[in-house]
This record gives C-alpha cells, sequence and structure tokens, in this order.
C-alpha cells in the first residue's frame, strides 16, 4: 500500500457467480434494506465535522435516479474519460495495458494542486452541485490528497461500476470489500472479478436475511497483509466474531469478581455470558494467540468414539487430559480403584451411551444405554423442525464416578433454511484456556453433524455460566489483549465420509490459520 495516499474500500452487491449489473442497471432484485445498508455505510463518520467520498463510473452515475443525484451528505467523484485532457488520456491507456500492477500517478498528480482541483469542479459542475468530474482512479485519489480535500474526508469508497471495480481490486490501496452476498442468481451482463484467496480473507458477516424471497447477507473481505488494526466503518453490519472473545477476557479482567476455587489458584469470574460464531463461511479458530488444532479435532474424535481412555489421546501426544487422569488425581477424588487414564463416564460416554452402567475404560460398551449423537442424527434426517434434539453430557447419578464433571454440559441443535446452528451451555468456563477450545470443539462438531445429515453449517452459539478467568492467567492474557485478531481460517472436510463415526484426523484440511504465537498458561487442576 502506498501509504502516502489515502486507501479505498468497495462497496457493491453481487451473486453467487459475482454478477452485478444488467443493462448499466443494477440486477432485478428488490432489497432495500441493501439500498439502506449502503447509504448508512457509505454516509457515517467518525467524526462529525468530516465527509466521506464516494467514487464511480460515469455509466454508475448516470443509473442512479437523477432525484438521488448526487448521493447526499457525501462528496461525489465521477470518473469519465471526457473529463481527462490529453496527458491524462495517455496515463490511463498506459495503466490499462498493466491490469495487475498499480498504474503510475498520472497527470493529475503532476499539475499544480489547485489547477487539479479547479479542473474537477468544472468538469463535475454539470452533473450536479458539489460534484466533482475527473478523469481517472488515480486522478481521484491524487485529488483527494489536496489539501482543501484532504483534512475533509474521511473515508473513500469505489461503488462501480465494472471496469472500476475491477481496476480498484487491483490496487494496493484498496483496503477493504463491503459485499452484500446475494444467494441468488439474477441475470447479469457485469461481473465482479473473482477475489484472489491469497490477498483477501474474509473478515466478518452478518446473519443472512430474506427480503422480496431473496437471501442476503453483509460481508467484509480485508487483504491479507495488514498487520495492524484497519480502520473499518463506524456502522458496519458485522465484526470479527473473535472481538467478542477478547471483550469478555477484558472484562473478566477489569470488573470479575474474585472467588476462590476448588484448584486453590482463584478466579476472577461474571455469571452469564453468551457469545456468537458464524460457520458459514470460515472456522473460529482463535487467531490472536495459537490454539493446539490437533488436539481439539482429536479430543472430538475421541468424544465421538465414546471412549474414557485419556492414554488414547496422550498416545497421540495429546495431554490435555493429563492432569485429570493421573494416579494423584484419581485417589483425590476417591476413584482409587481406576487405571490411570481411565476418566470414568465423561463426555463421549454420556454422548453414546447415556444411562449404561459404568465398568471401567476396557469394557465394550456396544449397545449398551442410549446413543444421543445417533439419535439426533437420525432425527436431523428425518425431522429437522424437532425441538428436542439435545445431548446431555450431564448425568447426575454418574457424576461421582467421572473423574472431572462435565464443563460444557449440554448442546441443542436447530435447523432453519437448511442450515444446522448448535447451542452448548457451559457450566464451568476456563476463558484463558478452556473456551477457545470448546468454541472450536463445537463448531468442529456442528460442522461433522451437518455433513453427515445433509445440511450447511450455520451458527455457534455458546452460553456461559460461571465464567471467569484463573488468577494466574491474567498475565499471559493481557499480552494477548495486545494482539490483533487475524483472518480466521477455512476448514475443509473430506466430502466422501457421510457416518460420523468415519471421520479421522486426516479428513481435515485448515486452511490458511495465521494465528500469533502460543501463549502458555498453566493448567489448574
Amino acid at each position: 500500500m502506498d501509504t502516502s495516499r489515502k486507501g479505498f474500500q468497495l462497496v457493491i452487491a453481487a451473486t453467487p457467480s459475482l454478477g452485478i449489473g444488467k443493462n448499466g442497471k443494477l440486477p432485478a432484485w428488490q432489497l432495500p434494506g441493501d439500498m439502506a445498508y449502503f447509504k448508512e455505510l457509505t454516509s457515517r463518520t467518525r467524526d462529525a465535522a468530516r465527509t466521506n467520498a464516494v467514487i464511480m463510473g460515469r455509466k454508475t452515475w448516470e443509473s442512479i435516479p437523477e432525484k438521488f443525484r448526487p448521493l447526499k451528505g457525501r462528496l461525489n467523484i465521477v470518473l469519465s474519460r471526457s473529463f481527462a485532457d490529453d496527458a491524462d488520456l495517455s496515463a490511463d491507456q498506459n495503466s490499462s495495458a498493466a491490469a495487475n500492477t498499480p498504474a503510475a500517478p498520472d497527470a493529475a498528480s503532476a499539475k499544480p494542486a489547485a489547477d487539479a482541483l479547479a479542473a474537477a469542479q468544472k468538469h463535475g459542475s454539470g452533473l450536479g452541485s458539489g460534484v466533482l468530474g475527473v478523469g481517472s482512479l488515480e486522478s481521484a485519489l491524487s485529488l483527494l490528497e489536496h489539501k482543501e480535500l484532504k483534512g475533509g474526508v474521511e473515508g473513500v469508497f469505489i461503488i462501480g461500476g465494472g471496469q472500476v471495480y475491477a481496476e480498484a481490486l487491483a490496487h494496493p490501496n484498496c483496503t477493504a470489500v463491503h459485499l452484500t452476498q446475494v444467494e441468488k442468481e439474477y441475470e447479469c451482463d457485469t461481473f465482479l472479478p473473482a477475489l484472489d484467496p491469497a490477498v483477501w480473507g474474509l473478515w466478518s458477516s452478518s446473519d443472512p436475511v430474506t427480503e422480496n424471497g431473496t437471501r442476503y447477507s453483509f460481508v467484509c473481505y480485508t487483504r491479507r497483509d495488514t498487520e495492524h488494526a484497519l480502520e473499518l466503518p463506524p456502522c458496519m453490519a458485522s465484526r470479527h466474531d473473535e472481538q467478542q472473545y477478547l471483550e469478555l477476557v477484558r472484562e473478566l479482567i477489569t470488573s470479575g469478581v474474585f472467588r476462590p476455587d476448588r484448584t486453590g489458584t482463584g478466579t476472577y469470574s461474571r455469571f452469564g455470558r453468551t457469545s456468537r460464531y458464524n460457520l458459514r463461511h470460515t472456522f473460529p479458530l482463535l487467531t490472536s494467540k495459537r490454539v493446539f488444532w490437533k488436539g481439539v479435532a482429536e479430543e472430538l474424535l475421541w468424544f465421538i468414539s465414546g471412549s474414557t481412555n485419556a492414554n488414547e489421546l496422550r498416545d497421540k501426544n495429546i495431554h490435555i487430559w493429563d492432569g485429570n487422569s493421573s494416579r494423584e488425581f484419581l485417589d483425590a477424588r476417591g476413584l482409587g480403584h481406576r487405571e490411570v487414564g481411565d476418566l470414568g463416564p465423561v463426555y463421549g460416554f454420556q454422548w453414546r451411551h447415556f444411562g449404561a452402567e459404568y465398568k471401567d475404560m476396557h469394557t465394550d460398551y456396544t449397545g449398551k444405554g442410549t446413543d444421543q449423537l445417533r439419535y439426533i442424527i437420525d432425527t436431523l434426517k428425518k425431522d429437522p423442525n424437532d425441538r428436542r434434539m439435545v445431548m446431555s453430557a450431564w448425568n447426575p447419578a454418574a457424576l461421582a464416578e467421572m473423574a472431572l464433571p462435565p464443563c460444557h454440559m449440554f448442546c441443542q441443535f436447530y435447523v432453519a433454511d437448511g442450515e444446522l446452528s448448535c447451542l452448548m451451555y457451559q457450566r464451568s468456563c476456563d476463558v484463558g484456556l478452556g473456551v477457545p477450545f470448546n468454541i472450536a470443539s463445537y463448531a468442529l462438531l456442528t460442522r461433522l453433524v451437518a455433513q453427515v445429515t445433509g445440511l450447511r453449517a450455520g451458527e455457534l452459539v455458546h452460553v456461559m455460566g460461571d465464567t471467569h478467568v484463573y488468577a494466574n492467567h491474567v498475565e499471559p492474557l493481557k499480552e494477548q489483549l495486545k494482539n490483533t485478531p487475524r483472518h480466521f481460517p477455512t476448514l475443509r472436510i473430506n466430502p466422501d465420509k457421510k457416518d460420523i463415526d468415519s471421520f479421522v484426523f486426516e479428513d481435515f484440511e485448515l486452511v490458511d490459520y495465521n494465528p500469533h504465537k502460543t501463549i502458555k498458561m498453566q493448567m489448574a487442576v
């Protein structure tokens, strides 16, 4: 990015095939919510004394109904070759020959600044009061550096048309793309170039809404090479999902109530918090620190298998259950008759054999008890509107036999518009160490159940009871709070697997996970 110039962002609506227009106008959709969002996004500023600029091609300008031109409350800049002098035209022609490289500054940047502004005002005067007319995108960007404009303009938005979008996407000063992702195809003759996933990552997405039979979402893409926090518009419909986790950490550290606990460590806690994670596009594996992905995935597969043998995880170099399955810990729990590694009837046993009599980790429990997970999968296939799709790991009759009573106690599944969502309730929430694991684990469970039932993943809702950070995690968490979230990764799952018991770790491919470094925290046992 050329830091000597102002960055700019694209605002656009597109079909699944990236269609954006027909005969110089918007496609035939009727989406008043999108129009309202466009106005709010491009008009609102953080500083009431400043305004935003919208840059558009001549055809886009002409497609706006006359009564709405110029767009109110914004500086309108219209691009047209007819506004360029010979030098401008030559620069534009030369730059268009190299579509994937930034154009050299055109004649506007070489002109005396006052002359450039006067020319733009003259060209724009025939279009409307206060409208500026320039010959190219580079001319517009140069013009915005003029002292009479620079201080008064806060955000810069490219709003069309097709050629302007294509040039803008290839420009290094394009920092974000605000895309209304329309889920229905409409006839189009103008298309947006595909966003290169090596350059652009999905930053955030709103929940879908439906208007006049068409479903759409507001999504934001930002450049992957942006290391520092990007200033995005103040009224976006969504934000990075990790922000809610970081805000929860900050709340617990600054205003949590100190309470003693069974481990002797002490916690800062609050009671009753909720977070929501969109599973439609990306996978919520936190990026403000590295999360042990293999541990997340292998533990979930271990739960699904119904195993209670922590040695199986240890043999895979996953030691998250070592402390709670040690000789010392089991003896302290009154479970001295158990072998090291035998956790008793914990999560997976309750998921697959609820109510069965537990003997030890070696016993074959096939056909014993209630297979809650299988029941949910069968119900999703037969009656996805059922309201009884609940899976519980909390079995009061078996708590005394467990090395550790379940923290994430139960979950409920819900289907709407062909999407599977999961609500998970967690009674005890170790926000520093455990919660990042729990978020990813239930997101993965939702993805797997969705795949085997022919559904798409929707949302994970995380409801937390005793929500706390351990006293010895406060300093590491303060370090984590200094880290700006990065793009969430995507998760590819072997599409050939249709049986919940068939998945292995090699069926998962985590793509573009680029977190900050690991932050060590001591587990309280």
